[in-house]
């Protein structure tokens, strides 16, 4: 599967999909564009920037940049290399794992059963996540069906009594496996069923000829950090990048932490509003990259990379008992 694959499935779901000499980029939002594949760390020109704003009317566009760009919020991507098994793991994951397996069964579904059956467990998901307004039924139909007949895409699921438990949708893009959307039903977690899809899904993946690793997450604009726990506690690492909002020149002015502060007062109040936390997401995120290094806040999975980056002392994860890989290679 190349690049050209993947923005159809972008253009199924109704997407606009642009191309410029550093990335591809589709509609994410309202007059929002961002950049694909999510694990690519670019460097656009001044002028390809002004170029999607001013010259197409974009307000906004967000990408990752490499860590050593000169700005940008810190931030990362959460992925997996090989090596990955089971000696690698703490007991914890390992357990999980086993429990898993000997409850679940992980199979590959059809894109029409993941539309019909999955929905229950996206929208279960959303709600325990608090973004429950941002997604409806008839987009996850889409986003399901939009992949029939593409090769690369995948639909994995772990079942439990002929019910689906727990669900990813994958995707190749050449030397790497993308993982846009997981979902589990809050009533499987209890059976282990993530533990058991991601271990057995990851490893058939990565066996792959050609696989070099699996991009699994963005740093979420409006999900909670927690969001991630899960995949760091089954060994997958944080990826130091920088993320990076430009706003259209008429937009700049209302970059400010006031106009921020509101927003998330309203997305408080609103909490099925996912264009409100999104583009108070946005603003927090430019509004970090503007920042020193050293006066950001950095997400608590690169702890101990801020305490190289910054020279200072380890800095302990006191409130998470989870182990954290930092990955700094390509």
């Amino acid at each position: 599967m190349n690049i050209e694959i993947f923005s159809e499935w972008l253009r199924r779901q109704g997407y606009k999909i642009i191309h410029t000499a550093s990335s591809y980029w589709y509609t994410a939002g309202p007059r929002v564009l961002q950049a694909y594949p999510y694990d690519w760390l670019i460097q656009p020109s001044e002028q390809e920037l002004r170029d999607l704003t001013l010259g197409k009317g974009y307000f906004a566009v967000r990408y990752s940049a490499p860590f050593n760009d000169p700005d940008g919020m810190v931030s990362y991507h959460v992925i997996l290399k090989n090596p990955y098994d089971m000696e690698i793991l703490r007991p914890q994951a390992r357990n999980g794992i086993r429990r898993g397996l000997e409850n679940c069964q992980v199979e590959r579904i059809s894109c029409e059963r993941m539309a019909k059956e999955g929905w229950n467990l996206q929208q279960d998901t959303l709600e325990r996540q608090g973004r429950d307004g941002c997604m409806k039924q008839a987009e996850w139909e889409r986003i399901c069906l939009s992949a029939i007949d593409l090769p690369g895409f995948e639909m994995w699921a772990a079942t439990a009594g002929g019910e689906l438990a727990a669900t990813i949708i994958t995707a190749r893009i050449d030397d790497t496996f993308y993982v846009p959307y997981a979902q589990c039903h809050r009533k499987s977690l209890c059976l282990h069923a993530n533990n058991a899809l991601f271990y057995t899904a990851s490893r058939d993946m990565l066996a792959r000829d050609g696989i070099k690793k699996i991009f699994f997450s963005l740093h979420s604009l409006d999900a909670p950090e927690s969001v991630n726990d899960f995949k760091f506690r089954m060994g997958l690492a944080a990826k130091p990048v920088r993320q990076k909002i430009v706003f259209h020149p008429l937009v700049q002015p209302f970059a400010n932490k006031f106009i921020q502060q509101q927003l998330n007062k309203w997305s408080m109040r609103d909490t099925n509003n996912s264009f409100v936390a999104k583009s108070e997401g946005m603003l927090r995120y430019y509004l970090q990259g503007k920042l020193p290094l050293a006066e950001q806040n950095w997400p608590a999975c690169l702890n101990e990379y801020k305490a190289k980056v910054l020279g200072m002392q380890v800095v302990e994860q006191t409130h998470r008992d989870s182990y954290v890989r930092i990955d700094e290679g390509n």
